[in-house]
């Protein structure tokens, strides 16, 4: 079951479960689309795997599945895998 990380690990924005902006890799690795176009340019920087939205669990899932609360946030910036 995915995690539904709660923030992007580039920037920190916020990404609630229901959000539309966040992406995740495979790894689910957790970003804001912002970030993954504009400085990751769709590649992810921890494994150099693709990017893809990320899946909306419905709120009456919530209750019993919760999203995870733990953030993961690079405080130096995030730079694309060469």
């Amino acid at each position: 079951m995915l995690e539904l990380r709660p923030n992007c690990e580039c920037c920190n924005k916020d990404l609630p479960p229901e959000s539309r902006e966040a992406r995740i890799c495979s790894y689910e690795c957790t970003f804001c689309a912002s970030c993954v176009e504009t400085v990751l340019k769709g590649i992810c920087p921890n494994c150099g795997g693709e990017f893809v939205p990320r899946p909306r669990r419905p709120a009456n899932k919530l209750a019993k599945d919760p999203a995870s609360t733990e953030r993961i946030y690079k405080t130096a910036g995030c730079t694309r895998v060469a």
